[in-house]
């Protein structure tokens, strides 16, 4: 049985860089980047610990190429994505720790 995928972004706390990324383990990569486990890493270096949006799917193929279609997009089309699923760009943290 393969195993679900979440593709999330995130942001610093003035919202000007965007860093989208997929795992399988949503809660544990986003403390990954809250904790800055990797410190010489792009959202280390732009401080980018604000997840705004995620979406989970049913295998991790189908969260990879949706991470790559997001990123091949624009960034205004990411901040429409971000705007129609959380429209006041609310620090999600806590809905994923109750996942």
């Amino acid at each position: 049985m393969e195993r679900g995928g979440a593709v999330y972004i995130i942001t610093n706390y003035t919202q000007t860089t965007l860093y989208t990324g997929v795992t399988s383990e949503l809660l544990f990569r986003i403390k990954e980047h809250r904790e800055k486990i990797y410190p010489n890493s792009f959202s280390a270096k732009y401080k980018l610990t604000r997840l705004v949006y995620f979406c989970f799917y049913q295998t991790i193929d189908e969260a990879i190429a949706e991470e790559k279609r997001i990123k091949g997009g624009s960034r205004a089309k990411k901040i429409k994505l971000i705007q129609d699923m959380n429209p006041d760009w609310r620090v999600l943290w806590e809905e994923v720790k109750e996942w």
